[in-house]
């Protein structure tokens, strides 16, 4: 089981990696960068603070926050009040955002199609529910793992660790819960 598993992370590297230069490809297509388009995807349903954007990404404020300054200087996305909080901005895509965003999207579309070429739909159904479920359980372990060392005092850097490993437990669903 232990080794199958660790096969397994190791072909779920190399297909986001992947994925990844696919997704820099379609985005670099329209002009943009994959963080560029990922940030203006989680924004583009509500807006929403860089915190909470940059916790839906799984990744650092202060990268976000670099993206989004961008985005707002090249007209793609817009800072907004924020009415729950005054010091914490809401970021907004622009109408010519949406447009970068959609043009992004249509040709990934396209791509999608032709890269689950002759995968059957339930298939690809079925590993989703199991990566979301090793990712849960992983998400998990690691909690419990920070928590054990926390307690046990032998944690072995700031507590930045355990406080990430805390961040990555939080499911998509939670993160829409989180006070900012």
């Amino acid at each position: 089981m232990a080794e199958e598993l660790a096969l397994l992370v190791a072909d779920v590297f190399e297909a986001a990696g992947a994925l990844r230069r696919a997704g820099e490809a379609l985005a670099g297509a329209e002009g943009q960068t994959q963080a560029r388009w990922q940030l203006m995807s989680v924004v583009s349903e509500e807006s929403l603070p860089v915190a909470r954007a940059a916790r839906r990404l799984g990744v650092a404020r202060q990268g976000v926050q670099r993206i989004a300054n961008e985005l707002v200087r090249d007209g793609l996305a817009e800072f907004r009040d924020n009415p729950d909080h005054r010091t914490s901005s809401m970021l907004a895509l622009t109408p010519s955002g949406r447009r970068a965003l959609e043009a992004i999207t249509a040709r990934a579309e396209v791509a999608h199609r032709a890269m689950g070429e002759g995968i059957a739909q339930a298939d690809l159904a079925t590993l989703r529910a199991l990566l979301r479920r090793l990712t849960e359980q992983t998400d998990q372990w690691a909690e419990a793992e920070a928590e054990a060392e926390a307690e046990a005092g032998t944690g072995t850097g700031t507590g930045a660790e355990a406080g990430g490993a805390k961040r990555g437990a939080r499911s998509r669903a939670a993160t829409d819960r989180l006070p900012e």
